[in-house]
């Protein structure tokens, strides 16, 4: 399938996992997010990744999320499900159930309890997932700040290819430039490699980036399509100005405590996703103002993604 697959472009967004007051889901609100991202230009979701807490789901909510986004993407919108899981079993399980409700792609990270540490281990307990999904793409979550494995990717390219008819490519969320190349220009541009760090996607462009998935894709959409157009023009000054935006609102997010911050971004933007769930730190109700002043600073709010259901303020 690898061989061939066309690539894809344009942004790909992890969305939030809507939650209610009490911590369970918010199934409610699923549309709205699709309609934000469909009205912003967005071409794909990345549901239950680590932006939409996945790891902190149990296996039913999983697929009972999935196929919420699926339903209300309605073929308007590429999505991929993460199913990356401790247990080699479950995330099999989940493979087959997105293949099931009609997911278009599916992803994985290893384990991260008992981590792999090898690149042939890796590519064995990728293929007992994709067993589960004969029919479907699937691209490896190389996200090393969080599993803590970080192996060599172009070998990874070397080796899947060979052992799992249906690998497409990676997931690339790490701020390692030189390697990201490699891996884009590996065996002549054979595999599909998305980038998944936003506040480097000007420098991931220069590349040869054509694909990204990322989780400010949610709120400030219209910046990143802005900065890809004025690349493809050759205005790379003005490409540099918006990435430094994009850079600006990461420190911002960083300083707030990473993705408890980015939640709490889409209620400021109007479409409340609830709070994060443990052991991520829920936050606060005197925290949103400081947020806000942070963003306001940076000129945030002349970007924001806008919808009928989510107006920015």
């Amino acid at each position: 399938m690898s061989t061939h697959m066309s690539h894809l472009s344009g942004l790909i967004s992890a969305p939030f996992t809507p939650m209610n007051p009490d911590g369970t889901i918010n199934f409610s609100k699923v549309p709205d997010v699709v309609n934000l991202l469909i009205e912003n230009k967005v071409k794909g979701m990345f549901v239950c990744g680590s932006t939409g807490e996945g790891p902190s789901l149990t296996t039913e909510e999983r697929k009972e999320l999935a196929a919420a986004f699926v339903k209300a993407a309605n073929k308007r919108l590429l999505v991929f499900v993460h199913v990356g899981h401790n247990s080699i079993t479950e995330a099999r399980q989940l493979a087959a159930h997105a293949q099931q409700i009609g997911a278009d792609y599916i992803s994985a990270t290893p384990s991260t309890y008992f981590k792999v540490d090898s690149i042939d281990l890796l590519v064995q307990c990728l293929q007992e997932i994709a067993k589960g999904a004969p029919s479907l793409p699937l691209y490896y979550y190389n996200i090393p700040a969080l599993t803590g494995i970080s192996l060599d990717m172009v070998k990874l390219l070397e080796k899947a290819g060979q052992s799992i008819p249906t690998f497409a490519g990676i997931k690339y969320t790490a701020p390692l430039i030189h390697d990201y190349q490699a891996c884009v220009n590996f065996d002549k541009n054979k595999y599909d490699i998305l980038y998944g760090t936003d506040e480097m996607l000007l420098g991931a462009l220069a590349t040869g980036a054509k694909g990204f998935i990322g989780s400010t894709y949610n709120f400030v959409a219209p910046l990143y399509n802005a900065l890809i157009e004025e690349f493809k023009k050759g205005n790379l000054s003005e490409a540099q100005r918006l990435q430094y935006i994009s850079v600006e609102m990461v420190r911002v997010i960083v300083k707030h405590g990473g993705l408890r911050a980015q939640k709490a971004m889409m209620k400021l933007i109007g479409l409340d996703c609830g709070n994060v769930r443990y052991p991520l730190n829920p936050f606060k109700e005197n925290e949103y103002k400081l947020l806000e002043t942070d963003l306001k600073a940076i000129g945030f709010f002349n970007w924001v993604s806008k919808s009928k259901e989510a107006v920015a303020s």
